[in-house]
């Protein structure tokens, strides 16, 4: 099942980007397109109307994750870019913001709303989140936003966030949770998979996941309810910072990841 999903939902995101690189909006995330309303006027204001446009998740990750100057930050499943950019300006110059997306119109759209934004210290790279292609310990903040519930293996996933965190890093992500009542059939009634809805985990699903994964300070808070059943929820955690870190040279190989737009997958 892993590659159908995985191709369902590379589709339907490709439809989206064409269609705002087309000046157009096509809702996603709890099918009414609610992303977008959930930044702060100052902050649409901040950015290209396309990022803003492409917002299809449920909440706003990078206010969330709380993040400090000189941090480095990966936005999962980054899609149009607004977090990724949100993440940049907050992180300053010392900082660095990587978004990571399966999908190149995704890609091509978070590019140009970088170049458009003169975003520096950011970097879209192509991969999936249940195989993330950045160095372990090298990341000090994992943000997403409702792209959790999209991936087909959650638990390879939350073992990744694991592994390129820091430690003592943390995570700061909006996404998509169930009732621990609802059956996975009951929550496929409510809504579609690209919907964000029929993939969706339940609370104690979700939070069994992240400490399975060697995570931390785990806690889950609903803010609102997007279907019967179904919340937008914020997810915090943390890596233990007494976990054994890989080798120093790591963060220097993160350092010398190579940028320019080009089909090596850095901006």
């Amino acid at each position: 099942m892993t590659q159908p999903i995985h191709d369902e939902v590379r589709e339907r995101y490709a439809q989206s980007a064409l269609q705002v690189l087309n000046d157009s909006a096509m809702p996603c995330c709890g099918e009414e397109g609610i992303g977008s309303e959930l930044y702060s006027a100052l902050e649409r204001d901040e950015l290209p109307d396309r990022a803003v446009l492409a917002s299809l998740g449920c909440g706003n990750p990078a206010a969330v994750a709380e993040l400090h100057p000189g941090e480095r930050v990966l936005d999962l499943g980054s899609g149009g870019g607004i977090d990724v950019l949100l993440s940049a300006k907050r992180v300053g110059p010392t900082g660095r913001a990587f978004g990571l997306d399966m999908t190149d119109e995704m890609l091509v759209l978070a590019r140009r709303n970088a170049a458009e934004a003169g975003a520096t210290n950011v970097e879209f790279l192509k991969g999936r989140i249940e195989e993330i292609p950045l160095p372990a310990d090298s990341i000090d903040v994992v943000i997403s936003n409702c792209v959790v519930n999209l991936a087909a293996d959650k638990s390879a996933v939350f073992a990744e966030i694991a592994r390129v965190l820091r430690p003592g890093g943390r995570i700061g992500i909006a996404d998509i949770v169930a009732d621990n009542s609802l059956t996975p059939t009951e929550r496929a009634d409510r809504g579609s998979y690209v919907g964000c809805i029929a993939g969706a985990l339940s609370f104690a699903e979700y939070e069994s996941g992240l400490r399975d994964a060697g995570l931390s300070d785990v806690s889950l808070t609903p803010t609102h309810t997007v279907a019967d059943g179904m919340h937008s929820a914020i997810i915090r955690g943390s890596k233990a910072a007494d976990s054994p870190p890989a080798a120093q040279a790591v963060r220097k190989e993160l350092d010398q990841v190579g940028c320019g737009c080009g089909s090596d997958g850095c901006c």
